[in-house]
């Protein structure tokens, strides 16, 4: 395989093991092919000139076969790009929520502005036969922007978030230029058979673009295979991680500290994303409408920080907050606690061993690219005795996660139902579910999900497909 240069909003070192989601996903490849990973730094260079934009100096360095390179962004580009257009603007819309997205229009000049600097400044070190794979929405027109300045090496994007539906992806400004601009790439990807026909139905309807082939589709003068490729975890990893120290450590404790109880435990960034006030209340018509539960049901609710500088989260953690204290102080006792909230994030080595000592997981985004928590969840369990995952129907996950009890997380009184269908479950079903939800995680696993889109990005045929279009 020629080598891979990686792209995405932040780079992590890959032989971290701590480094978790894309760098474990990607070390392998970047590794075996001596490959390239940029992104920025996580710096902030304020500058002499109160933090106006600049060029920005890329910083290189070795990460034992991989190359990283990093560069730090201006104040302006920061909040324009990143904390403005990214994740005011196209994380609101592409989770469905119109409602929470600030349209400002500097916003989208910082957002072309720092995509242009990547591209200029990853230019000069590629080499002529790499594989060019770009992550997630922050870097939709970083394609785009490489070839006004003749790249012409085979580039791929995936979109680890949702894809709206035509209607809402065409409430965005600008929404003929940012999907035109996915057309600049030889392979886009998706999470879910849904996003991708999301993509399809727009692209046709609002693009005019025509089919002509599978999953290829011509517009701008250009054709693009575009489908989905759903993202997993290392299952051997995880389930590795199950026993050790930490791991161990943590399932001992909760096993010991709940051991007459039931626990029921929820591991997310602390985004509305996830529908947390939402779980909450079902946990709450749990303990209303199924009275065996009380003294007898306990959450852990982890709510990891994540972009509290945004109103949107201040707001929901307030919501959150107000929500446990009401259910704790109706029906807590002395001995019971019925919501743990915790807002910090637990650390990686030690989320096996709550996994493993949960008898129910629940997973239920509102909207959500995949969740891979769902599958960490299933990777933990004791084949022997595993716990039942309660998984939202809105999660990309649940388009393969169907032996989970799929809710509708809208649905108080339902999701309730399934939690209390979950507590409840013989062995044996329990069983037969945990199989069958194994089985699809070990299928399609990240390295199924790495070596799929780099296989359809190195065969695809983008020279013959330039010329055709």
């Amino acid at each position: 395989m020629a080598r891979v240069v990686a792209v995405s909003n932040r780079v992590a070192d890959p032989r971290k093991a701590a480094a978790g989601g894309l760098a474990v996903a990607l070390g392998e490849t970047l590794n075996a092919t001596g490959g390239l990973w940029m992104g920025w730094s996580g710096k902030i260079v304020e500058g002499a000139e109160g933090g106006r934009p600049g060029e920005g100096e890329l910083k290189v360095q070795q990460a034992g076969n991989v190359t990283l390179a990093t560069l730090d962004l201006s104040r302006e580009d920061h909040d324009t790009y990143y904390l403005g257009y990214a994740n005011r603007v196209l994380w609101p819309v592409f989770h469905y929520r119109l409602d929470l997205a600030d349209f400002n229009t500097a916003y989208l000049a910082g957002y072309r502005r720092v995509n242009q600097l990547f591209a200029r400044q990853l230019l000069p070190l590629l080499k002529p036969d790499d594989l060019v794979w770009v992550h997630d929405y922050h870097l939709i027109p970083l394609a785009a922007e490489l070839r006004k300045l003749g790249c012409n090496n085979r580039i791929g994007f995936f979109l680890h978030i949702p894809l709206p539906p035509p209607l809402i992806l065409a409430a965005l400004p600008g929404h003929e230029w940012l999907v035109g601009a996915l057309f600049a790439y030889d392979v886009v990807g998706f999470q879910s058979e849904a996003d991708a026909q999301h993509f399809s139905r727009y692209v046709q309807s609002e693009a005019h673009a025509e089919v002509v082939g599978p999953d290829l589709y011509r517009a701008f003068g250009r054709t693009v295979l575009a489908r989905s490729f759903p993202i997993g975890i290392d299952v051997d990893e995880f389930a590795a991680l199950t026993h050790g120290k930490e791991a161990r450590e943590t399932y001992e404790t909760m096993r010991e500290q709940y051991s007459k109880r039931q626990l029921l435990v929820g591991i997310d960034r602390l985004d509305y994303s996830k529908g947390l006030p939402h779980r909450i209340r079902a946990f709450q018509e749990l303990l209303a409408s199924y009275p065996e539960s009380r003294r007898s049901a306990t959450l852990i609710q982890i709510a990891s920080p994540t972009r509290e500088d945004v109103d949107a989260y201040m707001d929901i953690r307030r919501e959150l907050e107000h929500l446990c204290g009401q259910i704790n102080g109706d029906y807590g006792e002395l001995d019971w606690m019925p919501v743990r909230y915790i807002h910090r994030t637990l650390a990686r080595k030690r989320l096996p061993g709550l996994c493993r000592a949960a008898r129910v997981a629940l997973v239920t985004p509102l909207r959500d690219g995949m969740n891979l928590v769902a599958k960490e969840y299933i990777a933990a369990q004791d084949p022997g005795d595993p716990g039942v995952l309660v998984l939202s129907r809105f999660a990309g996950a649940a388009e393969q996660l169907r032996e989970a009890l799929l809710v509708n997380p809208y649905d108080t009184q339902g999701t309730a139902r399934a939690i209390h269908q979950a507590l409840n479950m013989p062995l044996e079903e329990r069983q037969a579910r945990h199989q069958a939800l194994l089985h699809r995680i070990r299928t399609h696993d990240v390295h199924w999900w790495r070596r799929s889109f780099l296989e359809a990005l190195e065969h695809v045929d983008a020279a013959a497909r330039q010329r055709a279009a």
